[in-house]
């Protein structure tokens, strides 16, 4: 059985708190782990949630502030130490391509990985292989050239049982069907589309580190599950907005425009040791199901629509 789950190895902005890491995500969808914006001590956390080096698949680093990426020397030393044996892509702003060096060959080790680098130019799809999704980059708005990410798996095709018993189709019939898009059944031309539906793909969005702009409502539009920063509370929305961040109102409001199913807060300042305030924010928003991400907590994608 497929799994698809956000394990959050890190929840604070800026510097770590007694009960907050710095950030650190790990999609898991299906066979794949997408490591996003592994902050200092990342590698512990991963062994803390019970993951492993072998389970990524590709790491995608928002900017480079230290709090995003500050973990990544743990982590590609981790890969190599554990001989990964699959191919891991590293997307990143193109713009710091010197500080992705720096973290990648911040002490000596033995390289064994292959580590593919995919520094990001500008916004746009993003080379994915072997993916079962694509995989997109949007520009945000914050001090230092920020990407977020959108992860769309295409529309897929559900057959009706109920229709395939009404035309007599049954064992083999059905996987001619499948494999040709028509088949012969008593004398009769049957199309896939008489007895399919569209099933929609799953949708995931990771915004961190922005102002409202126009990349926070692309990213976030039609998402399943929308992690996303709400470093400050509306109270100090001119904070963020100084600082090039979001508050738990924005973006709840961003989140209910855009029809997002489960809305993840995290990216936390250390003024709020209490973070009651901002789900009560959020709330005010947000009708469906807010999350207030807890370090180690496994937030699972919704079941399809």
């Amino acid at each position: 059985m497929s799994q698809r789950e956000l394990v959050v190895l890190g929840t604070a902005s800026q510097v770590p708190t007694r009960h907050r890491n710095h950030n650190g995500y790990l999609l898991r969808w299906d066979g794949e782990g997408l490591l996003f914006d592994p902050g200092e001590g990342t590698q512990r956390q991963m062994l803390q949630a019970g993951v492993t080096a072998t389970g990524i698949t590709r790491i995608a680093v928002s900017h480079f502030h230290g709090d995003h990426c500050l973990g990544l020397p743990g982590v590609v030393q981790r890969i190599n130490l554990d001989r990964v044996p699959h191919p891991v892509d590293a997307y990143y702003p193109a713009s710091g391509q010197v500080f992705f060096d720096r973290l990648r060959h911040a002490s000596v080790y033995h390289a064994t990985a292959d580590l593919r680098e995919r520094p990001i130019a500008g916004p746009g799809p993003l080379e994915a292989p072997g993916a079962p999704f694509e995989l997109s980059a949007v520009r945000l708005s914050h001090p230092v050239e920020s990407f977020g990410y959108r992860l769309t798996e295409p529309d897929g095709v559900r057959l009706r049982p109920e229709r395939l018993r009404e035309l007599g189709l049954r064992g083999p019939l059905v996987g001619q069907l499948q494999r040709d898009g028509r088949v012969e059944v008593d004398g009769r031309t049957v199309l896939l589309a008489e007895v399919a539906e569209t099933r929609p793909g799953q949708r995931f969005a990771f915004v961190m580190d922005t102002r409202l702009c126009d990349g926070v409502a692309e990213l976030a539009e039609g998402a399943d599950l929308l992690a996303i920063e709400a470093t400050f509370l509306e109270a100090d929305a001119a904070l963020a907005e100084e600082h090039g961040h979001l508050t738990a109102a924005q973006a709840a409001r961003v989140a209910a425009e855009a029809g997002v199913r489960r809305l993840v807060l995290t990216h936390f300042s250390q003024r709020y040791p209490d973070l009651q305030a901002h789900r009560a924010e959020a709330e005010k928003h947000f009708g469906g199901e807010v999350v207030i991400a807890e370090d180690l907590a496994r937030i699972p994608v919704p079941p399809r629509r």
